[in-house]
């Protein structure tokens, strides 16, 4: 189950999320997550892994279903491994965050997305995304 302040987040944020369990971690779902301009589509859906010990643990990587392309036709890094999850086949983004970058007691899932934004955005600028 999800800390209440990240709950609390999503409701607001999020509307239409959802969790489940599967294989020992938590599966959050974002669905129609907003993407930035240079992708072939506006929105997709955004999965979280998150492991039992998050928050403590930070999340890492993340998945889109349907996959998700640059308008240009140029490939994205590190996006070329699909995996299944739920009964779906979703696109992994195999981002990590450095260490000591998440801060237990501070960072949460609004941070997290933040990043995950931020990814996005020089995603669909760089030309070796």
């Amino acid at each position: 189950m999800l800390p209440l302040y990240d709950q609390a987040f999503l409701d607001e944020r999020h509307p239409g999320w959802s969790q489940a369990q599967e294989g020992g971690m938590l599966c959050v779902i974002l669905p129609g997550f907003r993407l930035p301009a240079g992708f072939t589509m506006a929105a997709s859906n955004l999965l979280l892994r998150l492991s039992s010990g998050y928050p403590d643990i930070p999340p890492d990587m993340w998945w889109f279903e349907p996959f998700v392309c640059r308008a240009d036709g140029a490939a994205i890094d590190r996006t070329d491994s699909h995996e299944h999850y739920l009964g779906r086949l979703w696109q992994r983004w195999s981002r990590h965050l450095d260490p000591g970058h998440w801060r237990s007691g501070v960072d949460s899932l609004e941070s997290y997305l933040s990043l995950v934004n931020s990814q996005l955005i020089a995603a669909a600028r760089s030309r070796a995304a």
